[in-house]
């Protein structure tokens, strides 16, 4: 069986070259995906960076923690506590100690240094440790050590107007310090931190460390003691390796789940067509005595051969390119800068047995209708297909298509947000594209009809032979239409879902900014100066809401922590300013006892309290306010000022007063934000709108086009191979339109013309698949009261659809052209 397997493959190359490539470079994806996805499954193992000499540490605990029947539950707090003065005084008594403040110091624009900083005083530097490399330290008030980077920064000598919590003010750089990676700090003498941040954030301790965690037990709960290892959680963005890796995982793993659906897709229909295409060969091997198990025992051992020798090849180009995937990603800034591949091998197994199995199956299943039919039958086929969809095909599309529109009813009747998310979003529109793929046999002949029908109509013979050769040969044009369908499909879905879902959003940000004028800092991330604020508060004609981001934490069903976003406000000015999507309640009631929740919280009843912690970990009773609308999920929750969790004020909503004159209004905001120095914006309600709506960030973009690329390169290997193939197939064909009279540049136009009716066909099931992704999104908006329209990329589209239409035009011209050199006669008499 082995020996006339591999004379099959010797005798039958052209066919099996194509299943080779495709299988190959299918694995090859598969495989790279895989190795950089199992890249992001850890993070390296850094030590310590900021307190790396600190022998202890002691701070406030920086995570809420919550008893349950089911265990303790933890959540990141947004705000830590400071260290109390009555436990410093007692550590002190233990050994020396150092004072951390971390404050964050705006620098105005020099021309060489305009990025936000971080504030310390001087005597912590020792515990990273920083050494001078310039200059001296600070001695005097306005005075300040800088880390220096390359490329030319801050210099010994300097002087830049900086903003501090404290207010503006003028420092002279009289040193710097090497920069160690973690932060961009400015050092202060130690009296004027204190003066700027009068709380402690954390305290080095040169003590026993035992001793130490006596004392901080004897004062109660709420403090960290971090030795070792565990003073990594004193750094900045302790965690944000890890956390940079969850966004890379997410991208990766939806890659990877889509490179192996479409790579299974194309592969199992290159070599289904592949297998359909020898029924006559059967049908001689049926004539000769052979059975249809020996039959179908042939095909996949051929498979088999191909599988492994392809699957082996794919291997090696997955692991010779992952690093270039894995490098691709740290350059369109999609992973951090340290992401590299590992030496991690369970990939490549998966690959290698994912294509065999691929391989083998696809066979298989092509087989067993050839072996099943008569041999008379088979040699009596023509050249039109029949019987194209077996029973087992049609139950498998329905199955796949009631599964994925009763997954989408339901999510639609129950929770319509979840048709939003990404996971979704991304992982349903699948089984719909499986479902019409599998009908493609069925659809094809119609829609070849109807695309032809203008063409058909006009002088000469080129539009009628390529209808009537396209609507022949249904397997043929629903093997080539297949790939299309999933690439067009995919591409509409996933960008149209991203591009309406940001649409909707802004839309929400416009309808529920009613404030005339919006006052932001000048970087993300941080605060308004307290002096500034007042000054805004005493602008006549002038109504200030000041609000500033917290987050409200909250225990669903006695086990889970859910987090909400929150924006702590002046009720008594909310309404003049905003107009939020109120389903019950009234925000005019929202007090410091009270809270303003959103639709998705198991609690909204309007009157009843519920338990809450705040954003620096406080547990309060609160008593719900009002409701509101779910919409995309952009709806926080309101508290006031009071329950901000220590947040200090990041945004001021201004509405100009009836009678008052709007442009000395904003005049003088601009006037006193430009007297602050700290580069704080003053915009219009329009603009600010604008600047905040979330459009579609890079990075989703980025790795948007990394899927549709890896699917859109499946689809023109499978484009490729099958025309390849299918065009071999047909030289007599060719032969034949020769012999009556078409010259070689007739019949290649007729051969491109078909192949782009065939992804013609494609485009039109796929678009038509992707329509009922976008309805079922537009449908979950309109439920959750977001009038928001349906975005289509019609330019993507356009050039994903002319891609294929070039790459199948090619595949088939060129292999065409090769076979007509030869003599129609010549041509007209091979056998198959």
């Amino acid at each position: 069986m082995l020996m006339l397997a591999l004379h099959g493959v010797r005798t039958r190359w052209v066919t099996f070259v194509g299943s080779f490539v495709a299988l190959a470079l299918g694995v090859g994806l598969i495989a790279a995906t895989g190795l950089a996805l199992a890249a992001t499954f850890s993070a390296p193992a850094k030590g310590p960076g900021r307190f790396a000499a600190a022998p202890v540490v002691v701070r406030a605990d920086d995570r809420l923690r919550v008893r349950t029947a089911n265990g303790v539950r933890t959540r990141p707090l947004v705000r830590t506590g400071p260290v109390p003065p009555a436990l410093i005084t007692e550590l002190a008594a233990l050994g020396r100690t150092v004072e951390d403040r971390t404050f964050p110091v705006d620098l105005a624009a020099t021309g060489r240094d305009s990025e936000p900083r971080t504030g310390h005083p001087w005597s912590v530097a020792a515990a990273a440790p920083y050494r001078l490399t310039s200059g001296r330290h600070p001695a005097a008030p306005g005075e300040a050590v800088v880390t220096a980077g390359p490329g030319g920064h801050l210099r010994t000598g300097d002087r830049v107007r900086a903003t501090t919590p404290a207010g503006a003010t003028t420092l002279t750089v009289v040193g710097t310090v090497a920069d160690r990676g973690f932060e961009s700090a400015v050092f202060l003498g130690d009296e004027e931190a204190a003066r700027v941040s009068p709380a402690v954030d954390a305290l080095v301790v040169h003590a026993d460390a035992a001793a130490v965690r006596d004392v901080v037990a004897r004062a109660g709960g709420g403090m960290d003691v971090l030795t070792g290892d565990a003073r990594r959680r004193a750094d900045p963005g302790p965690d944000r390796d890890a956390e940079a890796l969850v966004s890379v995982n997410a991208l990766l793993g939806t890659a990877a789940g889509i490179t192996l659906f479409v790579s299974v897709s194309v592969v199992a229909s290159t070599f289904s067509f592949a297998v359909a295409q020898r029924r006559r060969e059967f049908g001689l091997l049926r004539t000769a005595g052979a059975t249809p198990g020996q039959i179908r025992r042939t095909v996949v051992a051929e498979a088999a051969v191909v599988g492994v020798l392809a699957s082996a090849t794919g291997c090696w180009l997955g692991a010779t390119g992952a690093p270039l995937l894995a490098a691709r990603l740290v350059d369109a800034g999609l992973a951090p800068a340290w992401f590299g591949i590992g030496e991690q091998a369970w990939p490549l197994h998966t690959a290698f047995w994912t294509g065999v199995g691929v391989a083998t199956a696809g066979a298989l299943a092509a087989s067993f209708r050839a072996g099943r039919t008569a041999p008379t039958e088979v040699l009596r086929e023509a050249a039109v297909d029949s019987r194209t969809m077996p029973v087992s095909r049609w139950i498998l599309a329905a199955l796949a298509l009631l599964t994925g529109a009763g997954l989408l009813v339901t999510a639609l009747v129950l929770d319509p947000g979840d048709v939003l998310g990404r996971k979704a979003y991304i992982t349903r529109p699948l089984l719909l594209i499986v479902g019409v793929a599998l009908l493609a046999p069925v659809l094809a002949r119609p829609l070849v009809r109807a695309l032809t029908w203008l063409p058909a109509r006009l002088p000469g013979a080129t539009g009628v032979l390529a209808r009537e050769n396209a609507s022949a040969g249904v397997r043929r044009t629903a093997a080539v239409a297949a790939p299309v369908v999933i690439t067009v499909a995919l591409t509409v879905s996933l960008l149209g879902t991203v591009a309406t879902l940001a649409e909707a959003k802004a839309t929400e940000a416009r309808t529920a900014t009613t404030a005339d004028l919006v006052v932001v800092p000048g970087a993300a991330g941080r605060t308004l100066p307290p002096p500034f604020v007042e000054r805004v508060r005493a602008i006549e004609g002038a109504a200030a809401g000041v609000s500033r981001s917290t987050a409200v934490t909250v225990l669903e069903e006695g086990t889970a922590l859910v987090t909400s976003e929150a924006r702590a406000v002046d009720p008594d000015r909310l309404t003049a300013v905003s107009a939020p999507p109120v389903v019950a309640g009234r925000l005019t009631d929202l007090d410091d006892d009270s809270v303003v929740v959103n639709e998705e919280w198991l609690t909204t009843t309007v009157g009843e309290r519920v338990t809450v912690w705040l954003g620096d970990g406080r547990e309060v009773s609160l008593r719900i306010a009002a409701v509101l609308a779910t919409g995309t999920g952009s709806n926080g929750v309101y508290v006031t000022a009071r329950n901000a969790g220590g947040a200090g004020v990041d945004r001021i909503d201004v509405a100009v007063v009836e009678g008052a004159d709007p442009g000395a209004v904003a005049a003088a905001l601009r006037t006193a934000a430009e007297a602050e120095g700290a580069g704080i914006r003053v915009l219009t309600g329009a603009e600010w709108a604008a600047a905040v709506a979330p459009g579609v960030s890079g990075s989703t973009r980025a790795g948007l086009w990394l899927i549709l690329s890896l699917a859109l390169l499946c689809t023109g290997i499978a484009l490729a191979n099958t025309l390849v193939t299918a065009t071999s197939d047909r030289v007599r064909d060719l032969a034949v339109l020769r012999l009556t009279g078409a010259t070689v540049p007739q019949v290649l136009r007729l051969v491109a013309v078909e192949a782009v009716v065939v992804v013609a066909v494609g485009a039109v099931i796929g678009a038509g698949v992707a329509a009922v992704n976008l309805a079922g999104v537009w449908g979950a908006l309109a439920l959750l009261g977001v009038r928001s329209g349906v975005v289509v990329p019609w330019g993507t589209t356009g050039a994903v659809v002319a891609a294929a239409a070039v790459v199948a035009a090619v595949s088939a011209v060129v292999p065409a052209a090769f076979a007509l050199r030869t003599r129609p006669v010549e041509l007209a008499g091979m056998r198959e």
